[in-house]
């Protein structure tokens, strides 16, 4: 008898994205939870170390409970456990590189979290720039597709969705021009966004979500709407 899992959500965490993402790839059944991170429950806090999402509520057959936290330790938890498709290569090495890039993935989040909530346009400029010059190593890093690693989905794919997915708004709004000149990252992008796991490790809303995060940051961003 296979454990029970439910995964602990907040609508926008793009690291939430990525653990919903591998269950749906591994075709697990979990449960979901949403919370409001402005309103922390109190058995939300008396369970997450950090005070952060995801969580993965691990309920075992004779029924007691583990939780999980971290991101990528929840991905690499699903890896070794459930049945499915490989998300990580089998080499050692390049299973390796594959873990480095998803810390690159984490290191473009914390760009992106400054290009979303400041109110300063010289801490945006910035932001942008950082981040195109991170598109820019990815997109020299990139084969012929239609994933990271070719024709195989993997955790790497599972990062950068979550990331990508942000600009299908962003750019809504404005043209951050931080993947011109990047015709694999570009086709990448639409790859991803086109993968069922991926489409469905948010709400249809998600969307309007966002947008209303924006306006209660003020958003230096949403003043460059034409």
């Amino acid at each position: 008898m296979s454990p029970t899992l439910t995964l602990v959500s907040h609508l926008l965490c793009p690291y939430v994205q990525r653990a919903a993402i591998a269950l749906h790839e591994k075709g697990v059944p979990f449960e979901r939870v949403v919370i409001d991170l402005a309103n922390k429950p109190r058995w939300f806090l008396d369970i997450s170390p950090l005070g952060k999402v995801p969580l993965l509520k691990v309920r075992r057959p004779d029924g007691s409970e583990a939780v999980l936290f971290e991101s990528n330790v929840i991905c690499e938890y699903l890896e070794e456990t459930q049945p499915g498709a490989r998300l990580h290569p089998e080499d050692p090495l390049a299973r390796a590189e594959h873990r480095a890039w998803m810390e690159f993935g984490s290191a473009i989040l914390a760009d992106l979290w400054g290009y979303e909530t400041t109110q300063d346009a010289a801490v945006f400029e910035q932001k942008r720039l950082a981040l195109a010059a991170k598109f820019e190593r990815l997109e020299a890093t990139l084969g012929d597709g239609p994933y990271f690693a070719g024709s195989s989905f993997s955790l790497v794919d599972a990062v950068f969705a979550p990331v990508f997915r942000y600009f299908e708004v962003f750019d809504a709004i404005s043209d951050s021009r931080v993947f011109d000149g990047k015709p694999r990252l570009d086709a990448w992008r639409q790859a991803l966004a086109a993968r069922p796991s991926v489409r469905d490790a948010v709400v249809p809303e998600y969307p309007q979500h966002l947008m209303a995060f924006l306006r209660k940051h003020q958003a230096h961003l949403l003043t460059l709407a034409a």
